[in-house]
């Protein structure tokens, strides 16, 4: 099972990057775990500046910026 955080504190585009992303693990079939990670605090330890982030099983694939689903298709294979 994949571990798929969203970094942010709740905006427009971290709502979008949520849906990308879930949109995405579903298209490939897979199990997963969607988590939002909306304290700042928890995101900096990321080592993350720019939101939104998406993080993949610890590892932080994008950030400051909202890929489209098949762009995270990829990130997630």
């Amino acid at each position: 099972m994949k571990k798929l955080q969203v970094l942010g504190t709740g905006c427009p585009k971290c709502k979008k990057l949520a849906e990308n992303a879930e949109q995405a693990a579903k298209e490939l079939g897979m199990e997963y775990q969607l988590e939002k990670v909306t304290k700042i605090q928890e995101i900096m330890a990321f080592g993350v500046m720019m939101t939104p982030a998406l993080v993949v099983d610890g590892v932080v694939k994008v950030s400051g910026k909202v890929p489209g689903a098949d762009e995270i298709k990829k990130m997630l294979q």
